[in-house]
Order: structure tokens, then sequence, then C-alpha cells
């Protein structure tokens, strides 16, 4: 019997998948990273198939569109045109997780500091960022490991980060950690300096060397440095201040004009200005957001003006949160004190007694208002002397046992003191210029920041971290941050562009369903399943290409984000 012949294809037809990168590539190549990376990346004497600013480039796109660990890179970029990624098709195929491990190395080595500078001055440059109102604030990045040998050593030359055990903002302190210190602008929310710190670094101790790195990229002393409560340390404040620098922070709770003014309330009533009157946020038929200013006469100690802001809803707020914890102490200790009447059981000491009373005020944060006492009550029991049936002569002897027993009380004095200043807050500033109303706004802009944070532990899914070198981690973050900027500057053109043009809503929602304000995540995910056609004859040449056919909607994006529809025709990233 004869064997069939092969048959032949006289055609193929290649497939590649182009999604949203030739939409960040836009962006990466405005901010001008490939040369930045190009020219800071040490290079060794042997020449390499593969510059590690081209690997550097491929993880920063993965970060953006794929999030997936470094070891997977490859995997989940595969089905990406390797000319999106920076890469030709042969690079792409010698690629490997220890190939990228050793160029995240070689940007640890680097001098990260200035390719963030160049960065952060193509903003400015390129995009219009001003740098007039910058705010500052930090996140811990939790590892689940040991990690015993990142301890401080150095590596390569250069001081890595210890991941050591601090206070969690993640709530997991039986995790170890890094803190990420992150600055963005005010106006618009884009990030414009980082900086990676032990995982046990106080916040206060880094306010100084990242003020002094942001006068040096803005080229000016005179912004607006706006921090938490953190910031307010006076030898901090005094340094900004005497360099010709402004600040706005949250006045603390242990500072006696805190105290003053709160005990100052319980018998007057300021002349308060409503500033700002605003529906509700959250619930159409909820009670009005009202915001409300006072600039008292006296000043801080320092001689430094002192704004006093009220909250409606922040008042309500209060109130409620203060309702539920007193309701929850008082159910735990009413659980303890069931516990220590029981009939049987183990009886617990007088110093037993008295810790678990106070991890149950300080986990309930109510030792201000509830007043608990440990009391030793007596309990007598009646037994015969002898056996046998009672009668009326039966002798009885008297056993006397003694039990630990807890009241409390909630001090109404006290919390009706606190609710006189429920919903307030004061700022404190060096700006004498500024308005109360000013003052104000620029605050309400600080949460901005967290919504970075927010983005870089869900959308980018920072942790877990699947990297055992500190060095290469550090690394690793300073990608994470220029992720944000890529991110942020997105959002930014696009919303500008819309307020521009008159355009209120895009239906970037699912279901087409319209936004007022789109985030990146949005945009990314409509140019998603993005793809090119290419027919090839037997011999491997190019017969026919087929660019992808975009949609009306993808085609007003891009047009409102400054991108030509011809990038998606050109895969070259530099």
């Amino acid at each position: 019997m004869q064997a069939p012949s092969s048959v032949q294809v006289p055609f193929t037809l290649l497939t590649q998948r182009l999604g949203s990168l030739p939409l960040i590539n836009h962006f990466i190549h405005r901010l001008g990273l490939a040369p930045i990376l190009e020219r800071c990346v040490p290079v060794g004497a042997r020449p390499l198939a593969i510059s590690h600013a081209s690997i550097l480039g491929l993880v920063l796109r993965s970060l953006l569109v794929e999030r997936e660990p470094v070891y997977r890179v490859q995997e989940a970029t595969a089905e990406f045109a390797p000319e999106l990624l920076g890469l030709a098709a042969q690079q792409f195929a010698n690629l490997s997780d220890d190939r990228i491990g050793r160029a995240l190395d070689r940007f640890f080595e680097a001098d990260r500091a200035a390719v963030i500078t160049e960065v952060v001055l193509g903003l400015g440059k390129h995009f219009g960022v001003r740098f007039d109102r910058l705010h500052n604030d930090s996140t811990s990045v939790s590892f689940c490991g040991q990690y015993r040998a990142a301890s401080g050593r150095k590596l390569r030359g250069h001081v890595a980060p210890a991941i050591v055990w601090g206070f969690s903002k993640d709530h997991r302190p039986d995790l170890k950690q890094l803190l990420f210190i992150l600055t963005v602008e005010g106006a618009s929310g884009v990030p414009v300096a980082f900086r990676c710190a032990d995982g046990n670094t106080e916040d206060s101790t880094t306010h100084l060397q990242t003020w002094n790195t942001l006068r040096a990229v803005a080229g000016r002393a005179d912004f607006l440095y706006v921090a938490d409560a953190k910031l307010c340390v006076f030898d901090t404040l005094i340094t900004i201040d005497r360099a010709g620098g402004r600040f706005l922070t949250v006045l603390p709770r242990s500072r006696r004009e805190d105290m003053g003014f709160r005990q100052w309330l319980q018998t007057n009533t300021p002349p308060w200005e409503l500033v700002w009157d605003r529906d509700n946020p959250r619930r159409r038929d909820g009670p009005r957001d009202r915001w409300y200013v006072y600039k008292p006469e006296l000043p801080s100690k320092e001689g430094w003006p002192v704004i006093w802001v009220w909250s409606t809803l922040l008042t309500l707020h209060q109130a409620a949160s203060r309702d539920r914890r007193l309701a929850a102490a008082v159910e735990a200790l009413r659980e303890l004190k069931q516990r220590l009447a029981a009939p049987r059981g183990r009886r617990p000491k007088a110093q037993d007694i008295d810790l678990r009373v106070a991890q149950i005020l300080e986990h309930y944060h109510v030792a201000r208002y509830l007043k608990v006492a440990r009391l030793q009550r007596e309990h007598s029991v009646y037994k015969q002397q002898r056996r046998g049936r009672p009668n009326k002569d039966t002798a009885y002897r008297k056993l006397t046992k003694y039990r630990y027993d807890i009241e409390w009380s909630i001090d109404e004095a006290v919390v009706a003191y606190d609710q006189r200043s429920d919903g307030t807050y004061p700022l404190l500033t060096n700006d004498r210029s500024l308005s109360p109303a000013q003052v104000l706004a620029a605050h309400k802009a600080q949460p901005k920041i967290e919504k970075r944070f927010e983005q870089l532990k869900t959308v980018h899914e920072i942790a877990p971290v699947f990297l055992h070198n500190e060095g290469r981690i550090e690394a690793l973050f300073t990608l994470y941050f220029f992720a944000l900027v890529v991110q942020a500057l997105i959002e930014r053109e696009l919303r500008q562009e819309m307020a521009a043009r008159n355009i209120d809503e895009l239906p970037l929602y699912p279901e087409q369903r319209l936004t007022r304000r789109p985030t990146t995540e949005q945009v990314l995910r409509l140019f998603a399943n993005v793809q090119c056609h290419t027919l090839r004859d037997a011999s491997g040449h190019a017969v026919q290409h087929f660019p992808p056919q975009l949609s009306p909607l993808q085609c007003q994006v891009l047009d409102l984000l400054g991108a030509d529809q011809r990038v998606y025709e050109s895969f070259s990233w530099a």
C-alpha cells in the first residue's frame, strides 16, 4: 500500500495580539524612558544579545497589561507581537526569568535616583505637569517568607532595604514588610517621586529627605508640601520653613493647640465659614456633605496659622464609630463576666483578668469612655459536719469562697465632651497667603495618593513578590513606580481632553455604561482584545498584512489621548 504524499500548505495565518501595548508605548515614548534606561543601566564589557534596558522595558509593559510574577513574564507576554515589547522575535525566544533577574541586578546597581529624576523632569517638559503642590505618603508592602538575610546588607556595593517587621498598614503584623514612599502631583495625582525604605522605618523620619529630593527635582523650594500628621515634627517643619518651603499638615491630637481648642469648644461656638455644600457622595437620600472652616486668632506655638475644619458627615461617622466600638467592648466585657461567674472552670488570677480587660479596651479604643473595676465577691456554702440525713440537731460548717467579678460603666461626661468636637480636625501651614478655604481644598486632594496605593496593591498586584533578593525587589519596585506614572498620565490626558471638548461621559464600563471619570484600567480593557493578522506563504514571506479593525469608541479614545490610529500599525518602542 502506497503511503500518502505529504500535502504542503500554501499559506499560513499568523495572529498576534496587540492589546493596549501600542497605546502604552505611545506614552513611554513621550516620556523618553527607553534612552534614559539605556544610558543609566550599566552594561558589562561582554556584548549582550538583549540589553538590560530592553528587558526592563518588557517587565514594565508586563506590569501594565498582564501583572504576572517575574518568573511568568515570558509566558504571559508570549502571544503579543515581540516588536511591541521592545524585542526582536529571536531575542524574545532567548528570554528567561534568570535573564530578567540579572537585568534587575544591574538596575539595582544603577543610579536609580537619577533615572527617576530624568523621568520626572520629562513629566514637566513633555506633559506640562506642574510642581506647585506635592502630596506625600507611604504604605507597607508585606512579604510571605523569612528573608533572614534581608537585614540591610550591602549588595553589589549598595545598601539594600531591610525586610523586617514594622507597623503594618495592611493590618498584617505577622508578616515582614518594606515601606513604599510615594509623592504625587496635587492637581492630577501623577507620581513624581518614589523611595523604598526599611520595613520598620518611622514615617516622621522620611519627610526631610523626601522634601530635599523634591526640591532638587522641582528646581525650587516654594512648592506646597502636603502630608499627614507624621510631618508635624518641629525640626522637620523648621528646616522646611527656613529653606523657603511651604507645607501643609494635620496637627496631631497630642499638640497643646488641639487640646486647647477642643476644651474651648465645650462652652463656645466658633463662627464656622461654609466652604462646600454638596450632595451625599454615597447615598442619594442621605444627609448633605457640608464642610466648614475656622481660623482662630491664636496661631500655633511656632507662630503659624492653624485652620480648623468641620465636616457634617465626618461628625456622623465618628459618632457612629464610637457607638459601635462601645457596644463591641461592652459585649466582650459581658462575655468575660460570664466566664468568671461560671460554676465550673478555671479561675483566672487577678493579673490575668486585668490584662484581658486592658486588651479589650485597647482593641476597641474605648479606654477613655469605659471605666472597668475588678471586684472580689464572697460566696458562702454550708456543709454538714458529719455524714447522714440532716435533722434539727445537724451541725453545719460555713465554707467561704471568693470569686473575681468585673463591673463597668460608661463615662457619659467624657462622651459628651468628645461629641462637642466630633467631625473637627486642625490643619497647620506656614503659608499665610492661603485662605482657610484654599487650605482645605489643598488638603482634600490628599486622597489622590491613597488611590495610587490602592491601584498599586489591587490593579498592579505588587504583592506577593516572588523574589528572594531584596536588591532585585527594590529594582522591581522602581518599575512599579514607572507603571504608576504611565497609568496616571493616561488618566490625566484623557480627563483633561474630555473637559476641553465638553465631553461629560464615555461608555467605558461593561455593557456600554457611561463614566464621568474614566480610569486607565477601563481604557486598557477597551483595547485588550485587539489583534493583527499576517498571511505568509510556504517560504515564510509575508503576503498580506491585516491591520486591526478599531471600533469608533477605540478611535475616539485614541484621539482624546493624542495618539494617532497609526500607533497600531507601528511596532517600534524607541
